[in-house]
């Protein structure tokens, strides 16, 4: 048993702090989450957060973000051994590591789709994107099993199509900011050339047919995956499996928005009160398919 210590509750205090107050399409260690996985979800989430704001912090030499990373990588193997800085966020993970057997090798996954970032901006096919996916994005659903207690095979490799599935959606909302902003396009180039598109479609925000067809294929593919890994929802108990329903509910709304887009495929579907209306409907009362 692993007690929590006043300076502990603080630390989860400020992590949850900042989850909050950065928004997310998704609800970051929510209300319907039971209240003892909060604080270390928000711990997960303020680790993932600052990696990822220095993989993209775009005008600061690509060597020093990538020390920066691995400062980082050194500070969460710190605390793993129980020597955290004062830094909130390691105080946290130092509790939440051996309080919950989190495995330290998902966290370094982290990392390195992190340092990928900095030094990776095309992907030549969608096994390169499915590789990356696999370090930026399962490794959360991952840790989140870990902290529910529900980390067996079946329920891991559904974990997987899940988080591959959202980390894709979310790479087609933000083609335009990945792009214009960071120099990035995770849309496999095999598959641009397939339906001749180039980089001048990104460049000048073009939508025609060609890229409609490019943008398709890929929206198949995000919803055959979160379709194979929907059923890990009805395999969790309680509220954590409610949270995660919702969440592969709300990833299927994007989507269902990205799919019915025609004019401007550039543009970010925004949820609005109907989407929230279904997103509730269909995680409280699952339909057959």
């Amino acid at each position: 048993m692993h007690a929590v210590s006043l300076n502990t509750r603080e630390a989860y205090r400020e992590c949850l702090r900042q989850a909050h107050s950065h928004y997310e399409n998704f609800p970051v260690a929510s209300r319907l989450v039971p209240a003892r996985l909060r604080g270390p979800i928000a711990a997960i989430y303020s680790f993932a957060r600052r990696g990822d704001d220095l993989a993209d912090e775009g005008d600061r030499p690509a060597a020093e973000r990538l020390a920066a990373l691995d400062d980082l990588a050194a500070r969460l193997d710190a605390a793993a051994a129980g020597t955290p800085d004062p830094d909130p966020t390691f105080i946290a993970l130092a509790h939440a590591i051996p309080a919950h057997g989190l495995p330290t090798s998902l966290f370094h996954d982290l990392l390195n789709a992190f340092r990928q970032d900095v030094v990776k901006t095309r992907y030549e096919d969608f096994g390169e994107v499915v590789r990356y996916c696999r370090c930026s994005a399962n490794p959360v659903g991952r840790l989140l099993l870990h902290l529910s207690g529900e980390a067996d095979e079946r329920r891991l490799a559904l974990s997987d199509a899940v988080c591959t599935s959202l980390q894709l959606i979310n790479f087609y909302q933000d083609l335009a900011q990945d792009y214009h902003e960071m120099g990035r396009i995770y849309i496999p180039r095999d598959d641009m050339a397939r339906f001749g598109v180039t980089e001048a479609h990104f460049r000048d925000r073009v939508t025609d047919t060609p890229f409609r067809q490019l943008m398709q294929h890929q929206y198949r593919r995000a919803d055959q995956l979160l379709r194979s890994g929907a059923p890990l929802g009805g395999l969790l108990r309680g509220r954590i499996g409610l949270e995660i329903r919702l969440i592969i509910v709300a990833g299927a709304r994007v989507l269902w928005h990205l799919q019915r887009q025609q004019e401007d495929l550039f543009s970010r579907p925004r949820l609005q009160t109907r989407d929230y209306l279904v997103i509730l409907r269909d995680g409280l009362i699952p339909r057959r398919r």
